[in-house]
C-alpha cells in the first residue's frame, strides 16, 4: 500500500469515512417533506451555516489547488479568498434579505418572481452545468488524484523527463496509474452520493461542518510542519526577500493569471456572483432559522476563509522553498500538496491518515453540496414547474434523489474519461475561468433586478444569454486582434486573462440590460421586488449606501498610492483598518437595530471585523 499510509493511518482514514457517512444518514434519516429534504426544514443554527458554506466553498480544489498555486505563482492568489469577504458582505446585507423575504427555495425562483420563467430557465440549466460538470467533475479528479500520490506504490509510478537544455541533470515526475484512479473516483462519487441521496440537505449540512473540522485541522497541521522544515515563518520571508518575490500580493497587470487590475475588478465582480447568486452556496443560508443566524453564519465562515492564506497559499510558497533545498525532480503544482505530505509528515503515528481524511472530507463536502442543490434546482424549477405541477413531496424528494444519480455518475464519467491524472497546469484557475463564460450575464440580471425597479423581463433574458455569447467574442477578438497590438499587449498581455475578459463583458451586459428594459414596457408588481421596498428601506439609505462605499474605494485608492510611493505597508494597513471600522461604526449608530441592545450583539460589529483583517491583509503583504 505504499510507504506513506501505514496500517494506523489507513485505519484513522476509513474511520472517518465511515463515521461521516453514518452521521450524515442518521441526520436525514426522517426528511418528509421537501422543504425537510431541500431547505433541512429552514431549521440550520448559525454554525451549522457557518460550517457548511466553508465547507461547501473549500474543496480540495481548495485545499490541494490553493497550495499548488502558491507554489508556482505566490501569494497573490490570496486575492480569492481576501476578495470573498466582499461577496459575503453583498450576501449577508444585500442579496439574502430579499431571498428570505420571499421565502424562496431556490434562486432561480427569485428570477422568476422578479422577471419571468425564461430568465428562471436559463438561470437553473446554466447553474446545473456549472455545479454537475464545471464543480463537481474537478473535485474527483483532485481528489482521486492526490489520494494515488498519498498512497504510494503501485499507484504511482516513477516517470523519466528529458533534461532540458539549460540543466543536464535529469528530473523524475510521479504519474498516476490510471486504474486506480479510476477506482478512487468511483469510490469517491459513492461515499459522498450515498448520506446525500437518503439525507437531503440536512444530513449535507452535518457532514459538512464535520469535515470542515478536519480540513481545518489537517491544512493547520501541513502548514505547521512545512513552516517549521524550513525554519518558520519568518526564515521563509528572508528567503522570499533573497530573490524568490512570492509573497506579494501584486503583480504586474498584464500578468497572465493574477494581474492586480483585474483582481479589483473582474475578481470583485466573480465574488459577487459566486457568494451572493450562486444555489450552492446560498441554500446554506435560506436552511438558516432565523435572518440573524443566517448573518452570523455567513460571517463565521468569513472569518474561517481568512485562515487560507497561511495554512495554505503562504504554506505553498515555504513548500517552493522547500522543494528547491531537497528535490531534484519537477513538481507539477496540483502535487505540491502531497508533496509536502510525504516530505514533512511523520509516517506510522496516523497523522497521514487524518490528513487524507481532511483531504477526502474537503472533497466530499463540496461534492455532496452541489448534488444537493443542483437536485433542488432540477426538482423545483423544471420538475415541479414544467413536468408535473401537482407533485407531492414524495413525488419532489423521489425525483431529487433521481437526480443526484444522474448528476454522479456523468461526473464520475467525465472526470475518468475526460480529465488528465497527470496534467501539470493550475486546475483551479482553470475551473473558475471555465465557469465565467457562464455568470457575467446572471449577476447583472440579479444586481439589476435588486436595484432598478425598471428592468424588464426580456431585458433580464437577453442579459443572460447574451453574457455567454460576450464571453466567448471579447475573448476572441482580443485573442486574434487586439492582444498582437505590442502597445496594447504592453499592458493587458498578448492573451486576455479572464478577470480582465469579466469586467468587458458586464459591461456590454449592462448596456444590453439598460437598453432592452427601456425599449420594453415595465411590470409594475414584478418592479416591486427589488432591495428598498422587500427590505422595508428607504431609497435614500441605498443612495448613502452607495455613496459610502464610494467614498471607501477613494479613500483606499488614495492610501495604497501613498504606500506605493513608499509609506510604510503596515501604517497604511492600520490607517485601512481604522476607516473600515468607522464606517461600521457609523453604520451602527445610524441604523440601530432593535433586537441588539448591545454593539457586541450586532452582527454588523461582527462583520466590520472581518473586513478590517481582509483590509489589514491587503495592505500589509503588498
Amino acid at each position: 500500500m505504499g510507504d506513506l499510509l501505514q496500517p494506523l493511518d489507513l485505519i484513522l482514514f476509513f474511520a472517518a469515512l465511515i463515521v461521516v457517512m453514518a452521521i450524515g444518514l442518521i441526520a436525514g434519516r426522517k426528511e418528509e417533506t421537501s422543504e425537510d429534504y431541500f431547505l433541512a426544514g429552514r431549521k440550520i443554527p448559525w454554525w451549522g451555516v457557518a460550517g457548511s458554506i466553508f465547507g461547501s466553498n473549500v474543496s480540495a480544489n481548495h485545499m490541494v489547488g490553493m497550495m499548488g498555486i502558491g507554489f508556482s505563482i505566490g501569494f497573490a492568489q490570496s486575492h480569492f479568498e481576501l476578495g470573498a469577504i466582499a461577496g459575503l458582505m453583498v450576501l449577508c446585507y444585500g442579496f439574502l434579505p430579499v431571498y428570505r423575504k420571499l421565502n424562496v427555495f431556490t434562486l432561480s425562483e427569485y428570477l422568476r418572481q422578479r422577471y419571468d420563467q425564461r430568465s428562471q430557465i436559463s438561470y437553473a440549466v446554466i447553474m446545473v452545468i456549472i455545479m454537475a460538470v464545471v464543480q463537481m467533475v474537478p473535485g474527483l479528479y483532485i481528489g482521486a488524484r492526490s489520494i494515488c500520490v498519498l498512497l504510494g506504490g503501485d499507484a504511482v509510478q516513477q516517470a523519466s523527463v528529458d533534461a532540458s537544455e539549460e540543466d543536464s541533470q535529469a528530473v523524475t515526475k510521479h504519474h498516476v496509474n490510471h486504474g486506480y484512479y479510476t477506482g478512487f473516483v468511483i469510490a469517491l462519487a459513492v461515499i459522498s452520493a450515498s448520506y446525500t441521496i437518503f439525507g437531503g440537505l440536512k444530513a449535507v449540512v452535518w457532514t459538512d461542518v464535520i469535515q470542515s473540522v478536519l480540513l481545518l485541522a489537517a491544512g493547520l497541521l501541513v502548514a505547521f510542519l512545512v513552516f517549521r522544515e524550513i525554519g518558520g515563518w519568518s526564515a521563509m520571508m528572508a528567503a522570499d526577500r533573497a530573490g524568490g518575490e512570492k509573497m506579494h500580493l501584486y503583480l504586474p497587470m498584464n500578468h497572465a493569471e493574477l494581474p492586480w487590475t483585474g483582481v479589483f475588478t473582474g475578481l470583485m465582480a466573480m465574488h459577487c456572483f459566486y457568494w451572493g447568486t450562486n444555489q450552492f452556496i446560498v441554500q446554506r443560508a435560506l436552511a438558516a432559522r432565523s435572518d440573524t443566524e443566517a448573518r452570523l453564519g455567513i460571517i463565521v465562515a468569513g472569518f474561517l476563509k481568512l485562515l487560507i492564506p497561511f495554512f495554505a497559499i503562504a504554506a505553498g510558497v515555504a513548500a517552493f522553498y522547500l522543494f528547491k533545498e531537497r528535490l531534484d525532480r519537477e513538481i507539477a503544482p496540483d502535487t505540491a500538496f502531497t508533496e509536502v505530505v510525504r516530505l514533512v509528515v511523520p509516517t506510522g503515528f496516523g497523522i497521514v491518515g487524518l490528513i487524507a481524511a481532511g483531504l477526502i472530507g474537503a472533497i466530499l463536502s463540496s461534492i455532496d453540496s452541489m448534488m444537493n442543490s443542483a437536485a433542488t434546482i432540477v426538482t423545483i424549477d423544471i420538475y415541479k414547474r414544467y413536468i408535473n405541477p401537482a407533485a407531492d413531496d414524495r413525488q419532489m424528494i423521489l425525483i431529487g434523489r433521481l437526480s443526484i444519480v444522474v448528476f454522479v455518475v456523468l461526473a464520475a464519467l467525465m472526470a475518468i474519461f475526460i480529465l488528465d491524472p497527470n496534467s501539470e497546469k493550475n486546475f483551479f484557475l482553470q475551473i473558475v475561468d471555465y465557469q465565467n463564460y457562464l455568470t457575467p450575464g446572471i449577476l447583472v440580471a440579479f444586481v439589476l433586478g435588486m436595484l432598478w425597479k425598471r428592468g424588464t423581463a426580456t431585458a433580464a433574458f437577453v442579459t443572460i444569454v447574451s453574457g455567454v455569447f460576450f464571453s466567448w467574442l471579447i475573448g476572441y477578438l482580443y485573442n486574434h486582434y487586439l492582444g498582437t497590438d505590442p502597445r496594447v499587449a504592453e499592458f493587458f498581455g498578448t492573451k486576455l486573462n479572464f478577470f480582465h475578459r469579466v469586467v468587458g463583458v458586464i459591461l456590454l451586459c449592462c448596456v444590453i440590460h439598460v437598453v432592452v428594459s427601456l425599449l420594453t414596457a415595465k411590470d409594475e408588481v414584478k418592479s416591486r421586488l427589488v432591495w428598498t421596498e422587500l427590505g422595508g428601506h428607504k431609497p435614500g439609505t441605498l443612495r448613502n449606501i452607495f455613496l459610502a462605499l464610494l467614498g471607501s474605494i477613494c479613500f483606499f485608492a488614495i492610501l495604497a498610492g501613498v504606500m506605493v510611493a513608499g509609506t510604510n505597508p503596515a501604517i497604511c494597513a492600520v490607517v485601512g483598518v481604522l476607516w473600515t471600522l468607522g464606517m461600521f461604526a457609523g453604520a451602527i449608530k445610524l441604523y440601530p437595530r432593535k433586537d441588539a441592545s448591545h454593539w457586541l450583539l450586532d452582527d454588523r460589529s461582527w462583520a466590520g471585523l472581518l473586513c478590517s483583517l481582509a483590509v489589514f491583509m491587503m495592505y500589509y503583504f503588498y
